[in-house]
């Protein structure tokens, strides 16, 4: 019979930090794909045609990102930096010493 892992109690703050730091997450990642591809300006580009495809691939010229675009990605950097921080410096963790090798999980 398969042992079952335990289950904890989390800290209500750990379990908010970490639905925080997802939500910032996934808000990063929606805001990225706004930005031009490149955060300074930058040619574009064509690649050759590939061997078995007609595909080609290239990219436009990128103006670079704006000073507000600059500065919001910077913002959104600092928070997800924070709350990375704050939940895997979190005390709850340190409350787990052995807990894992003593009952064989891995």
């Amino acid at each position: 019979m398969p042992k079952k892992s335990p289950a904890f109690d989390f800290p209500q703050d750990l379990r908010d930090a970490q639905l925080a730091l997802h939500q910032t997450r996934a808000a990063y990642e929606e805001y990225a794909k706004t930005l031009p591809w490149s955060a300074e300006p930058m040619p574009g580009w064509e690649g050759d045609k590939q061997l078995h495809s007609s595909y080609l691939s290239h990219k436009e010229d990128s103006p670079g990102y704006t000073e507000e675009q600059a500065t919001e990605v910077r913002r959104f950097r600092d928070e997800l930096l924070r709350l990375s921080v704050e939940v895997s410096a979190h005390p709850f963790w340190s409350t787990l010493d052995g807990v894992w090798w003593r009952h064989g999980w891995r």
